[in-house]
């Protein structure tokens, strides 16, 4: 099988996975030496505030910060730059639109639409705020082989639901949303839809008016850029109506002790002093990855899980779960074996998994499992990693008999 990517040159670009079979991108990517050089500098002779310093090189590190919005915008096909807000990660932009969106225009009775497969984190936030409120959460089912089973949210949703949450892509199944028919399944009713795409954007192309979500949120850190910043899509008219989530610097328009007013979006909802190097990071991610190409990217990453699926389901004892066309995710369990071993050993080998419920035990329960073993792909694996995972999977299963 030949792939699409020469990863032999890419893989020298990762200087954390050189003689190391790293299967565990989708719980954080390894970053290249671009982004690790971009850090570098923005901590070292680039390094300055934003928003604040008059001097040359506070302005100019002002400069990229708010190029890598305008970078940020693009890449996801943001209407303007305005709609982007730089949050922590993903965990963040979704508490931030339950409680500054849904906490203010949801009502007792109002109903908040799930699916079985979600990650915690866009389980959790909806929780609190419908706890809060009094609105209730119902939950979509999956088709059989582990995808959200848009049938079904068709027949489920009415006028009650005011929000949608679904995850672009799962993070256990691999399993790809076709997220415009969700988002016109939800307006059809009149509600508001957000997309967890952390598992998305470093796989697929994502254009957020193409697929007409109302929010849509990743993390930098499985983009190959560092971990603690992250991004908030909106449309422009929900922001402008939201609340600030916290209060502080840079977040006002103007301050008295009688009373403050507060800066438009996106910098009503950025308190504080950012994480500037987090941005500058998050921006040579994306110049890295747009170098090489989504579609390659994809593509890639398909052909090496359709190979490891072909080649765990020939051995014995190995159950895998999710779609055959899952996007560069594979997770599966060893009969008689804990997925814990499996990794431990596995690790014994040179080779990382990740292993355990991956934040989402509704969807282990769905499986009728504990817990899963998964392998999950980046832009530096190649063929070599699936020989080591199914050398490795047969020790496994030498050991226990």
């Amino acid at each position: 099988m030949t792939t699409t990517l020469s990863t032999l040159s890419l893989r020298h670009d990762f200087p954390g996975v050189l003689d190391w079979h790293y299967l565990d991108s989708a719980a954080t990517a390894q970053k290249p030496q671009a982004v690790i050089d971009a850090i570098a500098r923005a901590y070292g002779p680039d390094y300055a505030t934003v928003h604040r310093g008059v001097y040359e090189r506070s302005a100019n590190m002002t400069l990229a910060y708010e190029a890598a919005r305008r970078k940020v915008a693009s890449f996801i096909g943001a209407a303007s730059d305005s709609e982007i807000v730089y949050v922590r990660g993903a965990t963040e932009g979704i508490n931030l639109v339950a409680q500054c969106w849904a906490g203010e225009q949801l009502k007792a009775g109002d109903r908040i639409l799930l699916s079985t497969l979600e990650h915690h984190s866009n389980i959790v936030p909806w929780q609190i705020v419908a706890e809060k409120i009094g609105a209730q959460i119902d939950v979509l089912p999956l088709t059989a082989d582990g995808r959200i089973d848009l049938d079904a949210m068709r027949a489920m949703i009415t006028p009650r639901h005011r929000m949608v949450a679904l995850s672009h892509v799962s993070n256990v199944l691999g399993s790809v949303l076709d997220c415009r028919r969700a988002a016109d399944i939800a307006h059809m009713v009149g509600a508001k839809i957000l997309i967890d795409g952390c598992q998305a954007v470093p796989r697929i192309a994502v254009d957020v008016q193409a697929l007409d979500c109302d929010f849509y949120v990743f993390s930098a850190h499985k983009l190959y850029g560092p971990t603690g910043i992250g991004v908030l899509w909106g449309r422009g008219e929900l922001l402008d109506a939201m609340p600030p989530y916290q209060g502080g610097g840079s977040m006002i328009d103007k301050v008295t002790f009688e009373k403050t007013t507060y800066a438009p979006a996106p910098t009503r909802f950025e308190a504080g002093t950012p994480h500037i190097t987090g941005v500058v990071g998050l921006s040579a991610a994306i110049d890295y990855v747009e170098a090489i190409g989504l579609d390659a990217i994809h593509a890639h990453e398909c052909a090496l899980v359709a190979k490891a699926r072909a080649a765990l389901e020939n051995l014995n004892s190995i159950r895998v779960f999710g779609p055959e066309d899952s996007a560069g995710i594979l997770s599966f369990a060893v009969e008689g074996v804990h997925p814990h071993d499996v990794g431990t050993i596995l690790d014994e080998t040179g080779v990382a998994i990740r292993a355990g419920h991956h934040c989402a035990q509704p969807l282990m329960r769905h499986l009728g499992v504990e817990a899963t073993a998964r392998a999950s792909f980046g832009i530096y694996s190649d063929e070599s990693d699936v020989d080591a995972l199914v050398r490795g999977l047969e020790r496994v299963r030498k050991i226990f008999g």
